[in-house]
């Protein structure tokens, strides 16, 4: 008969043996050694699941129960904890991060709480459903709108981080440019706008190399990333829109203040699925400014369209994935917009935007903000 536990059939691999002090021992000493002497700034846990359930790939007879009857490794979930706290003592400020993509409870929560102990969750439905979305010609797009909005259900249920990950660049899956429909200058929008969209989402972001400039072939281990790119100005403005939102991001608390708070987000328009249109608003901690992010995931322009916000006036347009800075064609607006008094989507406000195609714009309320 197959060996019941101690061997990865998917993998052929061994499993480490976390009922033996040993065993922990040398894999917390390991985890210490590349954040203490090689300052790594955290861990991260791949295929968490098959740490965590016995019957992990295994058919029915052929893994062995926990003490209590139960399909929970036991094991692991104590070595997570130990690890964690671990960590915490020893070299504070490190991360701990799960790559998990079950519906195990409490990947996020302290071990003395009950929970695995991990800093942050990959939000893998999160990448999955929106590129599958994002590598739909825009036609068909208005039939699976639900894969940007489904992530919502479930955001701060966890501490998530958005992965866009080696896994979704390597084995023939080819580029995150390489991914999106359309001709080159539309291939280029798509990126530009889900780069936008995913900037402005709950959760903290992960990109992997060669994302920032929309690297053209897949990644190559063997390889540096094809930095001769950036002499093309659609490259050069890829990169620099990553600049601009990493400065965004950490320059408005907005954006990143209540990642893990449902009351820091609110849709203002999540069921346009007809012209593939979202819209919501990110909130801060006390009486700062709201940011509200609209997004056109089709390469038709969308004049007039109208949106509630929380105060009329003046609101300004910080940025926007179509400026010509970035390779677009400075459709829109420009810089700013007034709300109008009057109830709008369940707001007291509402101004109007021309939208550009396939772009995210991102409108800060300019001057004082009234949170009641």
């Amino acid at each position: 008969m197959p060996t019941r536990e101690g061997f990865h059939r998917d993998w052929n691999t061994f499993i480490y043996n976390l009922g033996r002090n040993e065993v922990r021992n040398f894999l917390v000493a390991s985890a210490l050694h590349w954040l203490e002497r090689l300052h790594a700034d955290g861990i991260r846990v791949d295929a968490v699941a098959s740490m965590l359930y016995r019957d992990y790939s295994r058919p029915e007879g052929e893994w062995i129960p926990n003490v209590y009857g139960g399909r929970e490794n036991l094991e692991s979930v104590a070595f997570l904890q130990e690890l964690r706290r671990t960590i915490d003592e020893r070299v504070p400020g490190a991360i701990l991060v799960a790559e998990e993509s079950t519906a195990w409870p409490n990947v996020t929560r302290l071990p003395d709480e009950g929970g695995l102990g991990f800093h942050y969750k990959w939000n893998m439905g999160w990448m999955h459903d929106t590129l599958d979305y994002v590598a739909r010609d825009p036609i068909h797009r208005k039939y699976h709108h639900d894969e940007l909005t489904f992530g919502l259900l479930y955001a701060f249920s966890e501490r998530f981080i958005l992965p866009l990950s080696h896994d979704e660049v390597v084995y023939g899956k080819g580029s995150l440019l390489g991914k999106m429909p359309g001709d080159r200058s539309q291939r280029f929008a798509n990126l530009r706008a889900y780069l936008g969209f995913m900037w402005t989402q709950p959760g903290k972001k992960l990109l992997f190399m060669g994302d920032e400039f929309a690297q053209e072939r897949e990644w190559n281990h063997d390889t540096q990333p094809d930095w001769d790119l950036l002499d093309d100005p659609a490259h050069r403005g890829v990169q620099r829109l990553v600049r601009d939102l990493n400065r965004l991001h950490t320059g408005e608390p907005a954006l990143h203040e209540r990642d893990h708070d449902g009351d820091g987000f609110r849709w203002v328009v999540a069921d346009d699925s007809e012209q593939s249109v979202l819209a919501y608003l990110r909130m801060p901690r006390g009486n700062g400014p709201p940011i509200l992010t609209v997004v056109n995931f089709t390469p038709v322009p969308r004049d007039g369209y109208r949106l509630g916000v929380p105060e009329a006036g003046a609101w300004r347009t910080v940025l926007d994935t179509n400026a010509a800075r970035y390779g677009g064609s400075n459709y829109g607006d420009g810089a700013a917009a007034t709300a109008e008094s009057g109830p709008w989507q369940d707001l007291p406000a509402s101004l109007v935007l021309n939208l550009p195609p396939l772009a995210t714009l991102i409108v800060r309320l300019d001057g004082s903000y009234n949170a009641a």
